[in-house]
């Protein structure tokens, strides 16, 4: 069964998310993890899309949409197929994604926005309630 993290960032700032998502993402990169970007929608698959090559003066993580690219070693995604991922699973929709069974980890990152918060009460208590393995990370400072 898949381990769920929850990072509790400190802002309301919904751009952190992307931000921390792009951390979080070339770490598991780094250490030689596949990983699969859930996106809302087009319109934040587009934003995490630029900011994957942008969001370190001195590096870029490599990435594709995963309609593109199936093998990427870094998707992103929508929809409800994640091909042949199985490792990490980074969830930036606002729903537990059909699949997330067929990952070892998952990432959920949260902000102190209302509807953000809601929505992650929500994934936990599904997790919760499925018996997924559950941490909370409660981050100082970004």
């Amino acid at each position: 069964m898949s381990k769920v993290d929850f990072y509790i960032l400190p802002t309301d700032d919904l751009a952190a998310r992307l931000d921390f998502a792009c951390k979080l993402c070339e770490k598991a990169w780094r250490l030689g993890h596949r990983v699969y970007l859930h996106c809302q929608d087009a319109e934040q698959r587009a934003v995490l899309d630029e900011r994957l090559w942008r969001f370190k003066g001195e590096a870029f993580v490599p990435h594709d949409p995963a309609e593109a690219h199936a093998d990427a070693v870094v998707a992103l995604g929508l929809g409800d197929d994640a091909g042949t991922h199985h490792d990490l699973l980074i969830n930036l929709g606002a729903d537990v994604p059909g699949f997330v069974g067929q990952f070892e980890r998952v990432a959920e990152i949260v902000v102190e926005a209302p509807a953000v918060r809601q929505a992650a009460r929500e994934r936990f208590r599904f997790y919760r309630e499925r018996g997924y393995a559950l941490q909370d990370h409660r981050l100082q400072r970004l």
